[in-house]
């Protein structure tokens, strides 16, 4: 039988604890809470809900992305039919850096480093008494692939519970503290 040199055994040892390393801290995301409040897991699958709107500042590019259940009230016309978002609504907002594309044929921006993601849920129960709806924002650190929730020491300042959207979102009371609007299809 042939033996294995020490040195081999480390690097292997070494690589394997590297890839570990980054399998872990990807899978991250799903394990972090804001304090009080939401879980990242709350809306796990978000990655593939369908896309409300998009939204773009010289900070960010945005995409806005809803569950089946907001995507349903969207299409029946609420918020703007007067009706309230049922519970069981999601909706996500991710935000990345604004970067010019590096293969179109014209100047467009498009996503690049991640930054962060928001998100909303409807539980007219378990959030009362903040207009039925629980946020959460979570900011994406890029070299360790993990998101932690925000705080107050940032900018805009978000509380570290289920409220810290409330303040906010209720210029847009009328409309179920939503801001997006659904666009024409």
């Amino acid at each position: 039988m042939r033996k294995i040199p020490v040195s081999l055994m480390v690097i292997i040892a070494i690589g394997l604890a590297v890839s570990g390393g980054r399998a872990i801290s990807s899978q991250d995301k799903y394990t972090v809470k804001v304090p009080g409040g939401l879980a990242f897991s709350e809306f796990k699958g978000y990655e593939g809900w369908q896309v409300v709107a998009i939204s773009y500042s010289d900070k960010a590019v945005a995409v806005i992305l809803a569950n089946p259940v907001m995507i349903d009230a969207y299409r029946a016309g609420v918020p703007g039919n007067g009706n309230p978002f049922p519970d069981g609504s999601k909706i996500a907002k991710i935000h990345w850096m604004p970067k010019k594309s590096e293969t179109a044929p014209t100047p467009t921006t498009v996503s690049g480093t991640l930054l962060n993601a928001h998100f909303m849920e409807k539980d007219s129960k378990r959030f009362a008494d903040s207009g039925g709806w629980g946020w959460a924002a979570f900011e994406y650190d890029a070299a360790s692939d993990t998101f932690r929730p925000r705080t107050a020491a940032e900018q805009p300042p978000q509380a570290n519970d289920a409220k810290c959207g409330f303040g906010c979102h209720t210029i847009v009371k009328a409309r179920d503290y939503v801001f997006t609007e659904y666009g024409k299809r």
